[in-house]
C-alpha cells in the first residue's frame, strides 16, 4: 500500500492535515487524498497552491463567519469555494466579558468552549449538513477549514469520520493532533494570559466530548443525529462509505 503523510507542510497553513487511512469498524480504511481539513488558506505561498493543485484539489469548504472570512479571503485557481459561515462565538463572548469589566480565566473559557461545542450540535447543524451535501455530491478531493482547524473544523471531522464508522478513540486523536501542528499567531501574545490562550488556541478532548455527549442526549444519539439533523440517513452513510473508504490492501 502506498505511504501517505498525514500531515502536508504548507508554508502558509500549519493545520492542513489528510483524512485518509483511519478504520472503520468493518475493516475498511478512509481513502487517502481525498478529504482534508485544515486552518484558514488565506496566507498559502504560490509552491503551497502548486501542491494543492497536484493533489487534484477541487473544492473549499469554509466554516469562517462572515467578518472572519472577509479579512482574511483567498481564492484558489480551479477550486469551488463554498462558505458555510459559523460564527465565533467564544470571541464574541469574551470581548463582552472585556467589556464588561470580567476577567477571562482559564476554567471560564473551558466552559465557554465546551458550551460553543454544544451549539455546533444545536445551532449549526445547517452548517454541518452542507459539507454532507457537498462530499455526497462531488466525489473528489476537498477541504474543509474554519480559522485555526480546530473547533468548527475539528467537530465537523468528528461528525464525518464517525458517519464512516471510525471508532470514537480514533476519532478523538485525530481531534488532538491539532496540538501538535497547528501554530496560533505571534500577535494573540499580549492579548490573554498563556493560561487562557492555551485553552482558546488549543484542543481538550473534553470539548468535543460535550458535543458527543449532546449528540447521545439531547438529539437521540448519532445516527438519529446525523439523519434528522445533517441529513444523513442510511442510505446516504451507505453512499458516504462507497466513496471515502476502501478495502485494506497488502
Amino acid at each position: 500500500m502506498a505511504e501517505f503523510s498525514r500531515s502536508l507542510p504548507l508554508s502558509g497553513a500549519s493545520n492542513f492535515r489528510d483524512l485518509g487511512g483511519y478504520p472503520a469498524t468493518d475493516g475498511r480504511i478512509v481513502r487517502w487524498r481525498r478529504i482534508f481539513r485544515s486552518d484558514h488558506l488565506a496566507g498559502l505561498t504560490p509552491d503551497d497552491g502548486q501542491m494543492l493543485a497536484d493533489l487534484g484539489l477541487t473544492c473549499s469548504v469554509d466554516f469562517r463567519g462572515r467578518a472572519e472570512s472577509a479579512a482574511l479571503s483567498y481564492a484558489l485557481p480551479q477550486v469551488r469555494y463554498q462558505s458555510l459561515p459559523i460564527e465565533p462565538t467564544v470571541v464574541q463572548r469574551a470581548k463582552e466579558m472585556a467589556l464588561a469589566g470580567h476577567q477571562m480565566t482559564a476554567p471560564i473559557a473551558v466552559s465557554l468552549m465546551q458550551d460553543t461545542y454544544r451549539a455546533f450540535v444545536s445551532d449549526n447543524a445547517q452548517q454541518f449538513a452542507g459539507l454532507f451535501e457537498q462530499l455526497l455530491a462531488h466525489n473528489a478531493p476537498l477541504v474543509f477549514h474554519c480559522t485555526a482547524g480546530k473547533d468548527r473544523t475539528g467537530f465537523a471531522a468528528a461528525m464525518l469520520l464517525l458517519a464512516l464508522d471510525v471508532p470514537q478513540d480514533v476519532v478523538m486523536h485525530d481531534y488532538l493532533l491539532t496540538n501538535r501542528l497547528y501554530r496560533r499567531p505571534t500577535s494573540l501574545a499580549d492579548s490573554a494570559s498563556d493560561e487562557v490562550l492555551d485553552v482558546i488556541w488549543r484542543v481538550q478532548e473534553g470539548f468535543l466530548q460535550a458535543a458527543l455527549e449532546a449528540v447521545e442526549k439531547d438529539h437521540g444519539g448519532l445516527q438519529r443525529y446525523l439523519h434528522l439533523r445533517l441529513g444523513v440517513d442510511e442510505a446516504a452513510r451507505k453512499r458516504l462509505a462507497e466513496l471515502y473508504l476502501q478495502p485494506v490492501t497488502a
